[in-house]
C-alpha cells in the first residue's frame, strides 16, 4: 500500500499535452489555458493544427517531446522552388553536395541534410 501511495502523480505534474503523428514527429502543447477544438477533420489545440488521420496518439507528458523533425517527399523535382544553403545562398539543385539545406516547396519550407 505504501509503494502505490508513492507512486501517485497529479494532474499538475503533466504541463504538456503531447500528439505524436503517424511519421514519429512529436508535438507538444502546453497545458495551460489549452483549448482544444475539432472542425470536420483537423484538431487544433492552441496554436497547433492537426490533421485527424495523421495523429496516431496523444498523451499527457512532463515536459516538451516536441521533435521538429518531420518527414517529407517531393514526388516531383519541380515543386521546389528555392534552395539556399546554410549561409543564405541561393543555389541549384546542381550546386547541392553533402550538406544542409533549406528547401522551400509548394508543400512547405524544410531544412533537409545531403549526405
Amino acid at each position: 500500500m505504501l509503494l502505490i501511495g508513492s507512486m501517485a502523480l497529479h494532474a499538475e505534474d503533466y504541463t504538456y499535452l503531447t500528439f505524436e503523428t503517424t511519421d514519429g514527429a512529436k508535438v507538444s502543447v502546453s497545458v495551460s489555458s489549452l483549448s482544444i477544438t475539432i472542425s470536420g477533420t483537423t484538431l487544433t489545440a492552441g496554436d497547433q493544427s492537426f490533421t485527424l488521420s495523421n495523429l496516431s496518439k496523444m498523451y499527457f507528458s512532463s515536459s516538451n517531446e516536441t521533435t521538429g523533425i518531420e518527414s517529407f517527399t517531393i514526388v516531383d523535382g519541380d515543386d521546389i522552388t528555392e534552395i539556399y544553403d546554410l549561409k543564405g545562398s541561393k543555389v541549384s539543385k546542381d550546386q547541392m553536395h553533402k550538406g544542409v539545406y533549406v528547401v522551400k516547396s509548394k508543400n512547405g519550407t524544410h531544412k533537409i541534410t545531403v549526405r
